[in-house]
């Protein structure tokens, strides 16, 4: 019998009672046997249901520029891989060791966002909505809180990836869903995230068509646009185009993150001497990594380059393996979302609507 074989085999029974245990905290959450409060500011949830990058934080990101010109912003995540606990509140300096990677990577690009980590979201709650009245968030992202369903959102936002839709997965440990598909019902829109950018709308609908959604479900459709490298000591570096790279350029590309192939495959468009070294998400680089790094970039010739994701910046950033004459030589490529079809309007819209729907509503209960 085949390795592969053999696991979905040992796999699919603990599958199978892992969806049971899911299935029945859902229903107590569906018939109140387990409370899930609501809130009388907006609260918009960001989650997919399967496990990795299905790019929850480029959309997270995609929101604090639409809503921090009228509104103060909460991100509120639950700081993944972090070393500390409780509640924290980020720092303009915070590093990824004290509120994970993705908190200390929006809080560095948005300053003036309110940012805290915690694992109990609804605690997490009551601390922001504690604050003095000029700081409180008149908004609150919850950051990958799909499954965390003691806080109830005013609106819930399921990105899936493009690469492997929700509906094609299988439950973990023979796939990657952290439940079963038919909990997008939870969701109010579904954004399907990194496709193709010559995704026809006939792929839509068939996409659309086996989603199985209600009636009042709407669904986007994105991608990821690349921007210029940056420099993670930008002191000692300056941003670079990725169209400046040449052919011949040597790049090691390191990844710790869920899904590299995205990167890879954008590297790969510039650079035929691209060197692939990667490991696990959320991968806190260790002695004996940048060891095997300095290796292979020692073999490399004196203009190559360090490339890496954001994501991965912030650990390195504050990395005492990595040695000081790399910080000319180390840049990551940051992401933004682009919709697809011309329905950024539209989206936009409907966020801002759903957030005036909800002010008016509180004035009238006043």
């Amino acid at each position: 019998m085949a390795k592969s074989n053999r696991l979905h085999y040992i796999g699919f029974p603990v599958a199978l009672v892992y969806g049971i245990i899911v299935c029945i905290r859902n229903l107590f959450f569906h018939i109140n046997l387990l409370p899930s409060q609501q809130y009388a500011i907006p609260v918009i949830c960001i989650g997919n249901l399967s496990m990795g990058g299905a790019g929850k934080t480029p959309m997270v990101e995609y929101l604090i520029r639409l809503l921090s010109k009228k509104y103060r912003v909460a991100v509120l995540s639950r700081g993944y891989k972090r070393q500390t606990s409780g509640y924290v509140l980020a720092g303009e300096h915070c590093t990824s060791q004290e509120v994970g990677d993705e908190a200390c990577q929006i809080k560095r690009k948005y300053p003036s966002v309110i940012v805290a980590v915690d694992k109990s979201r609804r605690r997490g709650m009551k601390h922001l909505l504690a604050m003095t009245e000029g700081e409180r968030p008149q908004v609150v992202l919850l950051d990958d809180a799909f499954q965390h369903r003691y806080v109830q959102p005013s609106l819930s936002i399921l990105v899936t990836d493009y690469n492997r839709l929700f509906y094609k997965d299988k439950l973990f440990p023979v796939g990657m869903l952290r439940e079963p598909a038919g909990g997008v019902r939870r969701a109010d829109w579904v954004v399907v995230s990194k496709c193709d950018p010559a995704l026809k709308p006939i792929d839509c609908r068939i996409m659309e068509d086996d989603m199985h959604l209600q009636s009042h479900q709407q669904v986007f459709f994105s991608g990821i646009s690349y921007l210029r490298m940056e420099g993670i000591w930008p002191e000692e570096c300056c941003p670079r185009a990725l169209n400046s790279l040449r052919k011949e350029d040597e790049v090691l590309l390191l990844t710790g993150v869920a899904n590299p192939a995205p990167l890879i495959e954008e590297m790969k468009k510039y650079s035929q001497n691209i060197k692939v070294m990667s490991f696990g998400d959320h991968h806190d680089f260790k002695k004996n990594d940048v060891k095997k790094i300095s290796a292979s970039f020692a073999k490399m010739n004196p203009e190559s380059l360090i490339v890496c994701t954001e994501k991965d910046a912030m650990r390195i950033r504050n990395n005492p393996y990595f040695p000081s004459e790399w910080h000319s030589r180390i840049y990551y490529v940051p992401i933004m979302v682009s919709f697809l079809f011309d329905k950024g309007n539209l989206f936009d819209e409907s966020i801002l609507k759903h957030i005036s729907t909800m002010e008016n509503s509180r004035i009238l209960r006043q």
